[in-house]
């Protein structure tokens, strides 16, 4: 009826929401610990690293790609997120297309800090002000 590659409406439609609904259900075959923490990777995508725009179908899928081989091998989840989970979620997305406007407006950020901070370090400040 439709092909999801070939890009037609129906594909935007409905190739997304069937991309969305395999992932949930093969999250749902993982271990309830592994459940939990790629819960907590997908809460912090959705919200802190914008995932739910267009090429995030393949950030989750590698994402349950990766709990599910490491439930397989029995890897704790320590071993696969590190010490600092924000961290791996930041490396995790690098790697896509759709995790680079976050890491371009992460640099912005941190460029218009240092320009204001540089600003304030080369203008005395006035010393009545509190």
């Amino acid at each position: 009826m439709y092909d999801e590659n070939k890009g037609g409406f129906l594909a935007k439609v409905i190739g997304p929401k069937r991309a969305w609904r395999r992932y949930k259900a093969r999250k749902a075959q993982l271990p309830s610990n592994y459940r939990t923490a790629i819960d907590a990777v997908e809460h912090y995508l959705m919200y802190a690293g914008g995932g739910d725009g267009a090429g995030w179908e393949t950030v989750f899928e590698d994402l349950v790609d990766l709990f599910e081989q490491s439930a397989a091998h029995g890897t704790p989840i320590r071993e696969i997120v590190g010490d600092n989970p924000v961290e791996f979620v930041e490396v995790f997305i690098q790697n896509y297309p759709a995790g680079g406007w976050i890491r371009r407006e992460r640099e912005r950020l941190t460029s218009a800090i240092d320009r204001a901070s540089n600003a304030e370090s080369a203008t005395p400040a006035d010393e009545g002000s509190p």
